[in-house]
């Protein structure tokens, strides 16, 4: 997959794309990012970006023409999406880090700054993302969690392809907690079930740990996971027979 970043800031990827995972991915190829930065697209002698907003108002916003010339300046591929990372957006979530790495060969993703873009540049956007509901300084914070959460979906970014089908999330509910070594530890032992080989009643103690879990802190996730399941228990049962 392709990354096209867009920003005004292109240093400050550098430490999260040469790390971990994301490091080893793009050193294998699995992915490429391009870091674009909108100054370098000016036309003035002072390579400004922003100006006043027309009406009066705090702050500067990103001027378009540096934009439209950043992103027209790449090359189109089938599958791509425009991207602006705005507070505006669509929150991101597992279902979007997937649809994302499933469905497109190239994301293309405009970091915002100052009091935002000048409104023409939604005219480029196919889709606005948001991080949450705050406000940051810039869309680079926003764009380097997008990044990440999209490339380790990517094949043979993550070295056991289980490892993701078991994350929280993934399946409508969070994780259930997990135990290394040592198996006391200042007095906190690990559930004897994990211990026991019992790889039946394991998985039975690990689902009922993710609902309660999942009950406690995100009420939300558990009342649709069993909205869902209850779905899909009913149309089990009317398929059945005539």
């Amino acid at each position: 997959m392709r990354f096209d970043i867009v920003t005004l800031f292109p240093d400050s990827f550098t430490s999260i794309l040469s790390s971990g995972l994301i490091g080893k991915a793009l050193a294998k190829q699995i992915a490429q990012v391009n870091l674009i930065n909108p100054r370098d697209f000016t036309t003035d002698k002072h390579r400004k970006v922003d100006d006043e907003p027309y009406g009066g108002g705090v702050g500067m916003l990103m001027k378009p023409e540096p934009i439209f010339a950043a992103v027209e300046s790449l090359p189109v591929l089938p599958r791509r999406e425009v991207i602006l990372m705005s507070p505006q957006g669509q929150t991101i979530n597992q279902p979007l880090l997937r649809e994302l790495a499933t469905n497109y060969d190239q994301l293309v993703v405009i970091c915002g700054h100052y009091e935002g873009v000048d409104e023409r540049v939604l005219h480029l956007v196919t889709r606005e993302i948001s991080l949450g509901d705050f406000i940051l300084t810039g869309g680079e914070i926003p764009a380097m969690a997008l990044i990440n959460g999209v490339m380790r979906l990517l094949p043979g970014t993550v070295g056991k392809v289980e490892s993701l089908k078991s994350e929280s999330f993934e399946e409508g509910l969070l994780d259930y907690p997990q135990y290394t070594r040592p198996a006391n530890f200042r007095g906190w032992k690990v559930p004897d079930v994990l211990l026991s080989g019992n790889h039946t009643e394991i998985a039975k103690w690990r689902l009922e740990q993710q609902i309660k879990r999942t009950g406690d802190r995100r009420p939300d996730l558990l009342k649709a996971w069993l909205e869902e399941k209850e779905g899909k228990d009913g149309e089990l049962g009317t398929s059945g027979g005539d």
